[in-house]
């Protein structure tokens, strides 16, 4: 925890107590205690924090806002000992009423909404495709070759296809276009089709 943190909890709660108490000296130096507290305790209590949710953020809010919660009682908290066990009542009931809010967004269905799961495919068979494809672009002239392989392998869009290659992306379209075609009628990627 910073020492931000610990402004933080102090000028929050500054805003809480506003008009609820007699006028009293705020700030880190109301309560000294709160901030050795705070100081020796913050990694043992951060821990705890993450134990109770799975962003580390999310611990580090949470932390802050049992702090926050702490401190508007510390005037009221009588064995200043069992204060771990305070805070980490506070880290879990603030948790929990996160949880009960973000609840109520869920709803229960009669259908799970997973899709139906596609067997995945021999892999030999996948092997078997891989090496007729590339044996049927290799047949291929070399610019449509390069073409096909920019867009296709590589990913690139026809601009960036026609910049590599130094051509117009017309030119790139109409050679991908018959390049296409030829791989269409190849008769070594027939069966796959």
């Amino acid at each position: 925890m910073t020492a931000s943190m610990v402004s933080v909890c102090t000028s929050a709660s500054k805003a809480a107590t506003r008009g609820t108490r007699p006028a009293r000296a705020t700030g880190p130096s109301a309560y000294p205690s709160f901030s050795s507290y705070v100081r020796a305790r913050q990694p043992v209590l951060l821990r705890t924090a993450r134990s109770l949710t799975a962003n580390p953020s999310d611990a580090e809010d949470l932390l802050q806002t049992a702090l926050t919660k702490t401190y508007v009682a510390w005037d009221r908290i009588e064995d200043h000992r069992a204060l771990d066990g305070y805070v980490r009542r506070a880290l879990l009931n603030t948790r929990t009423s996160q949880w009960r809010k973000r609840k109520v967004d869920e709803f229960a269905c009669d259908e799970l909404p997973e899709p139906d799961v596609v067997p995945a495919g021999d892999p030999a068979d996948q092997q078997v495709l891989r090496d007729a494809m590339w044996r049927a672009i290799m047949k291929l002239p070399t610019r449509q070759r390069a073409m096909v392989v920019l867009r296709y392998y590589e990913d690139l869009s026809e601009a960036q296809t026609a910049e590599v290659l130094g051509v117009s992306v017309g030119t790139v379209k109409s050679a991908v276009s018959r390049a296409l075609g030829k791989l269409r009628e190849d008769p070594e990627l027939t069966p796959v089709r």
